[in-house]
């Protein structure tokens, strides 16, 4: 067995605050058995805007090494939401870090799906793409808690990069997300459940929630689902961390009585 935690976070500007907040959170793990932290979205620093986003991706490398070490500390696999970093034409990439228990980072996913969208919310328009580079690769990558698929926050809403990790042997979808309250009310959940019915997936999605200091809303709900689309559980509004157990003999009976990638008659070739 292993277990996964989606730890939620209503994450401030400044990226020290963020990390000692985790740290925190850390402290209070008891680790006997394979154990996985996912981050939210954007956990590292919830900034003003895009050019204080860029201006943290100038930096924010240099904090791998901490993380890192906090993986070693507490002999866990962290998965790092999402950190920014430079990219080309004064853009940054939504870099998403998978790291061992050994510190070593075994992956990385640039959100390929920009967020360019207008919300009845107080922020009214977003437009990710003036400032980050898209990813282009999807990964899929060997885990103690099987093949993870990495993805998102936006990329919850197309169905055919999750069909490409499912190809690519993905059992365990994580989805690091910062959903706005308006679109988290209407699709955070049925999204999660179809992308796990449709690939025979566990989903974690660990959430930013509440109001930040920028003044954006987001909705929380970090969710676990299970291959079948049921939730496991659900955080709710709250900041309290949420845990699960992996029952990969679950995942193949399901896979078993329904073999939908084989029947799938639209299949996509893993790149």
């Amino acid at each position: 067995m292993a277990k996964v935690i989606a730890l939620p976070m209503c994450s401030a500007k400044a990226p020290q605050t963020n990390i000692d907040y985790l740290k925190n959170q850390l402290a209070k793990l008891v680790v006997e058995e394979p154990t996985l932290v996912c981050l939210p979205e954007t956990w590292l620093a919830f900034c003003d805007n895009a050019q204080q986003t860029w201006e943290y991706a100038q930096h924010n490398e240099a904090l791998l090494g901490e993380l890192s070490a906090l993986c070693q500390q507490h002999n866990i696999w962290l998965a790092a939401g999402t950190i920014a970093i430079p990219s080309q034409n004064d853009k940054y990439l939504a870099a998403s870090y998978l790291f061992n228990s050994n510190g070593e980072i075994v992956a990385r996913y640039n959100k390929i799906h920009l967020f360019d969208a207008d919300v009845s919310d107080k922020t009214k328009q977003y437009r990710e793409s003036e400032r980050t580079e898209p990813g282009q690769d999807v990964v899929v990558v060997d885990s103690p808690f099987g093949r993870i698929g990495l993805s998102v926050c936006y990329d919850l809403r197309f169905p055919g990069l999750f069909q490409m990790m499912r190809a690519g042997g993905a059992e365990l979808f994580l989805v690091p997300s910062a959903f706005t309250c308006a679109t988290g009310k209407a699709h955070w959940q049925p999204l999660l459940q179809a992308r796990a019915i449709e690939n025979q997936c566990y989903v974690v999605a660990a959430a930013q929630v509440g109001c930040h200091e920028n003044g954006r809303e987001t909705y929380g709900h970090s969710l676990i689902v299970s291959p079948w689309g049921e939730v496991l559980i659900d955080s709710g509004a709250s900041l309290e961390p949420i845990s699960q157990q992996l029952d990969s003999a679950f995942l193949d009976s399901i896979r078993q009585k329904m073999p939908v990638a084989d029947h799938n008659r639209f299949k996509s070739e893993f790149l």
